[in-house]
């Protein structure tokens, strides 16, 4: 409590405690009057006012907290406050009746610079205002209560920005820009900070908008203000208006730190637009700001994602330069990069070097390695490092128990995927939105979509909000299926409920009308992607490029790939290797060397596919000396073949009754522990059958059936798969006539909005051992999308 006030004249003896047998019982100016007395005196604690308790209404609440005696007393009335709103259930229950003291009170707490009390009291009070009474009081307060100053408005925002309740701070920001009340500063680049990772349309406008309110009310922004703005277009992947903000500071008497070019170079360098980083780069030093660990590892990041490794190094030698030693996230990064060239021991080497350094290896670098080895074909490694990790007292996250179910989605096991998911309850984690759709992704790609729909359910009542990666599953399964003006109509109508469509929505459309060789179509849907501001990424444009040249329009694809030059990015090994298949693809395997050329003189490093691109190419044109030119000189640089490189060769050679030369090549194979699979001996059979060699021929075709490489078996396990999945896809039996007819019930509910009903009508059928068809779980499934509400209602 409050340290007394000076001595004055004796306290009035305290009222006699109440005794509810007396007659006549304690009026309200009594009760009052009783507990103002205990509150002031220092011999009484909280506890004395238990008796009290059936008496104190909302409005003595009220009037105690008004009491001038009180009135220098701030800690006391809250105290006094808090114990009632936990003694007394009309005031802890409810707002409504809690909301007049609470107003008065914070009053007092503002007059004495509590500001922290009453940050914390108002936060308590906001958490449990379901009806938003607070909120409703403070941009209309009745005339009963005080009006709002601009503290407890200030405060408010800050409260509810806490809360995650930015839509609703802006309201109270702008009554006080209405009012003339100008926010602190810290309020507003809090207010603008949460903005800019609120899941909205736009949100990096509102904070603009709100940017311009704060100037013109007299606030001098500074450089974290600017860094929350850079990051919002950052976010957004307007970098053109991030870099104009950034040039726009000093206006403001503002100088960008290093923060302010970090955030701009980590956005760049994740869409791969090195040209711009080096620039920016140059400028930074041009303001004499030198580069510390995080524009270095963001660099190192960068190069790694763009898979120029030598360059990531170099990097990583010049922060040695610069007295500035790699960390642990260096490492991860570089050791990520290894592992996605397949590079497995090297990384695991680095993970030596890190800890001969005194560099522990934390849960991401073992995530990174175990994700490396499951993507590589080495899954005992994977296990090993599972274990390892819990054995040096590193635990494994919600990231390492969703990789290793993204693991077995992909190998098609998905009754073991749902097996590691109760694992990874059972460990005390639960599943998160990535853990739920890498499970939906993996159900749909096996046909199982009766399942799929179960798990978008299941994560619908863990209060999971389905997100982009959902919609964008489900655009996949549409597309899958074909059904393309749905999946249109289904990205047409989710920005309205709270998704952000991106670019890997607009790739899945784009790729889908490419396979339907409805070129015009894919070409509108690229326009009006970049009409929405929504920036094309590589794979976006890698796509759109592979679909060109499937479809025979070469130099669309040149005029894409100059596009993506111009807009900063660079072209992957896939980009390049898109365009050679394409030439070779339209028989024009001589453009397709000229550009292969052209392009390694560009710095592109041509990997095992170009070669087995070029070599087909070759061989489909007829120029088989020259495809075994190139094959050798591949070999003598050192370069990576694979099986299919050998097969080329032998299908031609074999063709071209070249026995003698086939033979020659699938002994090299075995040599090199490059094992031949059926296409292999099947070429290979084939010949020696043409050339009268049956008993060889048979002999081969029992070595395949002893290896397991039997054409045959291939054949029968293909047909084996197809028909489980045409079975799955009705997981609860083969459709009836009835069951014909309540799915045409469930999709015209869909087709009418009443999601819910067809929600009730499925789960009812389920019960009932009623089979529905693969296109109502569609439609079901992608009502769950459509139920989604929007976010910002209250903006």
């Amino acid at each position: 409590m409050d340290s007394p006030p000076p001595p004055g004249p004796p306290s009035p003896p305290l009222p006699p405690q109440p005794s509810f047998s007396q007659k006549p019982p304690l009026t309200p100016p009594q009760i009052v009057q009783t507990i103002t007395a205990v509150l002031t005196s220092d011999k009484s604690s909280l506890s004395s006012l238990t008796p009290f308790v059936p008496l104190l209404t909302p409005p003595i609440i009220h009037a105690v907290i008004s009491s001038k005696t009180l009135a220098s007393r701030p800690s006391t009335l809250l105290s006094f406050f808090k114990w009632a709103q936990n003694s007394i259930p009309n005031i802890g229950n409810n707002p409504t009746h809690a909301l007049p003291p609470l107003l008065t009170l914070l009053s007092s707490l503002f007059a004495h610079n509590k500001f922290a009390d009453a940050k914390s009291l108002l936060v308590k009070f906001i958490a449990a205002d379901r009806h938003h009474d607070l909120h409703r009081s403070l941009l209309h307060p009745a005339q009963s209560l005080p009006r709002p100053s601009k503290a407890l408005l200030d405060t408010a925002i800050g409260a509810y920005v806490q809360l995650g309740r930015p839509h609703l701070a802006i309201q109270i920001f702008k009554k006080m820009k209405r009012l003339r009340l100008p926010p602190n500063l810290l309020t507003c680049n809090t207010l603008l900070n949460s903005l800019v990772k609120y899941p909205s349309s736009h949100p990096v406008l509102l904070c603009r908008e709100i940017f311009n309110d704060v100037i013109k009310l007299g606030v001098g922004p500074n450089t974290n203000m600017f860094n929350v703005l850079v990051n919002g277009y950052c976010l957004e992947n307007k970098f053109k208006e991030a870099l104009e903000l950034l040039n726009q500071m000093n206006e403001y008497d503002c100088l960008p730190d290093n923060v302010t070019y970090n955030t701009i170079l980590d956005a760049l360098c994740k869409k791969g637009r090195l040209n711009e980083v080096r620039d920016l780069l140059m400028d930074m030093k041009k303001r004499g700001l030198l580069p510390n660990r995080n524009t270095y590892n963001i660099l190192v990041y960068g190069y790694c994602r763009m898979r120029w490794l030598k360059e990531a190094a170099k990097v990583i030698d010049l922060m040695t330069q610069n007295n500035l030693l790699p960390d642990v996230w260096t490492y991860n990064m570089l050791i990520n990069g290894l592992c996605n060239e397949g590079r497995i021991d090297e990384a695991f080497r680095l993970r030596d070097e890190m800890e001969n350094l005194k560099l522990l290896p934390d849960v991401v670098t073992y995530n990174t390695l175990i994700n490396g080895c499951l993507e590589w074909k080495s899954s005992s490694n994977a296990f090993k490092l599972f274990d390892e990790m819990t054995e040096k007292g590193v635990e494994p996250n919600a990231v390492t128990h969703n990789i290793m179910i993204k693991w077995q989605c992909i190998q098609g096991k998905m009754d073991e995927a749902s097996d590691a998911v109760s694992k990874m309850e059972e460990s005390g984690i639960s599943p998160d939105c990535v853990t739920y759709n890498t499970l939906i992704n993996g159900y749909c790609k096996k046909g199982h979509l009766g399942e799929a729909l179960k798990v978008m359910t299941e994560m619908g009542g863990k209060g999971l909000k389905m997100d982009n990666v959902t919609l964008n599953t489900i655009l996949h399964t549409l597309c899958e299926e074909m059904k393309l003006d749905e999946a249109y109509e289904l990205l047409a109508s989710v920005s309205k409920r709270g998704y952000i469509v991106d670019e890997v929505s607009y790739g899945t459309l784009i790729v889908g009308y490419f396979k339907d060789e409805n070129v015009d179509k894919a070409m509108t849907l690229w326009d009006e992607m970049k009409e929405k501001n929504i920036i094309p990424s590589l794979v976006t444009y890698n796509c759109l490029i592979d679909g060109l040249c499937k479809s025979g329009k070469m130099e669309q694809a040149i005029t894409m790939l100059n596009e993506l030059l111009e807009n900063g990015l660079f072209p992957d090994e896939t980009t390049y290797n898109t365009i050679i298949h394409g030439y070779c693809w339209e028989g024009n395997v001589e453009k397709a060397f000229q550009f292969h050329n052209k392009m390694v003189e560009s710095s592109f490093k041509p990997d095992v596919f170009t070669c087995n691109i070029l070599l087909h190419g070759l061989c489909k044109d007829g120029m088989l000396e020259k495809a075994l030119k190139l094959f050798n000189t591949w070999i003598s640089k050192g370069k990576a073949i694979d099986v299919v490189s050998y097969n080329t060769l032998i299908t031609t050679l074999c063709k071209e009754r070249r026995l003698g030369d086939a033979l020659g090549l699938v002994a090299e194979m075995e040599v090199k522990k490059l094992a031949p699979d059926h296409y292999t001996y099947n070429a290979i059979i084939a010949a020696l059958t043409e050339a009268g060699r049956i008993e060889e021929a048979e002999d081969l075709m029992a070595r395949m059936v002893v290896t397991g490489k039997s054409s045959d078996q291939s054949t029968d396990s293909t047909s084996m798969d197809n028909r489980q999945d045409m079975v799955e896809v009705g997981t609860l039996g083969k459709p009836d006539s009835s069951s014909i007819a309540y799915s045409e019930q469930i999709n015209e509910l869909c087709t009418e909005g009443k999601y819910r009903d067809a929600m009730h009508l499925f789960i009812e059928l389920t019960e009932k051992g009623v089979s529905v068809s693969k296109s109502t779980y569609i439609s079901l499934m992608k009502g769950l999308i459509k139920r989604k509400k929007p976010i910002l209602k209250g903006i």
